[in-house]
């Protein structure tokens, strides 16, 4: 197989999830979701159109300046993208924040939304480097001939959709069965980030033990993603859930687009924080677990907080 026919299988399957998205979607959505709740108006045009053309123009200005000054490399615009990520999420807090159109309860709810939203760049800062870190600690530092049975490094990137499948029906399952005991949306993303710190502390310990020149066994990084997993199940879809029901209604829309700006941002983290990695790696799993650990210890003595201003919402 090639990355040919990966990308060409994963384009195909995107195709027949829009025709089927597109079909079942006038069946089953409602049909205010059909329509934007805050469409611009005639007049707004022009000034949107503006601001688009002036984002272009600066950012086009940045990268003649980097390469006259012999600075367009590749750490570079990684570093720029990096900051564009992080920056976006930060000015369109700002715009929601000052908006007329936002309410006071609203506005409430979106200070709800800010430690869950930091919350979860944390996670994806974390969860995404399996296709980074994971990825060379599989290749590097990883046995993969067991008698007869060969693994590549590649296949342990099997392993998120494997225990997002063998978690989803589990999960669905208990919070059916707790219903209105669950625990509320901060307490789900505290328990999330304890076990995606927990996961890299695990992942830490064959190095500790056994020092980081050797190869170890599979089953710890079948481990750490199995730990990991868990913290995604308790943060990505609650997330998705939670950011909906925050949402202003005159950013119904934008509040998804800054749900996934937090996995931009997490990303942006992510591509800074791997370059630490080579040469460091038990300290580097160390302190990434422990950092993740004391902003879910914060985010517990938060929580009462955060309900409070969701007016409501759980």
């Amino acid at each position: 197989m090639s990355f040919h026919a990966g990308f060409s299988l994963a384009a195909i399957g995107m195709f027949f999830g829009l025709v089927q998205y597109y079909i079942d979607g006038k069946k089953y959505l409602n049909k205010d979701s059909l329509y934007p709740s805050d469409p611009i108006q005639p007049d707004e045009v022009k000034k949107f159109s503006l601001r688009v053309l002036m984002g272009v123009i600066v950012l086009a200005l940045i990268l003649v300046v980097m390469f006259v000054a012999n600075a367009l490399t590749i750490d570079n615009v990684v570093l720029l993208i990096s900051i564009i990520a992080v920056i976006a999420p930060i000015v369109y807090f700002i715009i929601m924040f000052s908006s007329s159109k936002v309410s006071k309860t609203e506005r409430s709810r979106l200070w709800a939304y800010v430690p869950l939203f930091i919350a979860a760049t944390l996670f994806w800062a974390i969860e995404e480097q399996g296709s980074v870190v994971l990825a060379l600690f599989a290749a590097d530092r990883t046995q993969l001939n067991y008698g007869w049975m060969h693994i590549t490094p590649a296949n342990f990137q099997s392993l998120n959709p494997l225990f997002i499948m063998l978690y989803t029906p589990i999960f669905a399952w208990l919070w059916t069965k707790l219903g209105k005991k669950q625990p509320s949306s901060p307490k789900k993303f505290t328990y999330g980030l304890v076990f995606t710190g927990l996961s890299y502390l695990f992942i830490a310990l064959p190095g500790l033990m056994f020092g980081t020149d050797g190869k170890v066994n599979a089953l710890w990084l079948v481990g750490s993603w199995a730990i990991v997993e868990i913290g995604e199940m308790l943060i990505s879809p609650i997330g998705l859930s939670v950011t909906t029901k925050l949402a202003p209604a005159a950013f119904a829309s934008q509040m998804m687009s800054m749900w996934f700006l937090a996995d931009a941002a997490g990303q942006a983290i992510n591509a800074q924080l791997v370059r630490f990695y080579p040469g460091h790696e038990v300290a580097y799993f160390i302190v990434l677990g422990l950092v993740t650990l004391v902003f879910a210890l914060v985010l517990l003595i938060c929580s009462p907080w955060i309900t409070k201003k969701m007016q409501g919402i759980r």
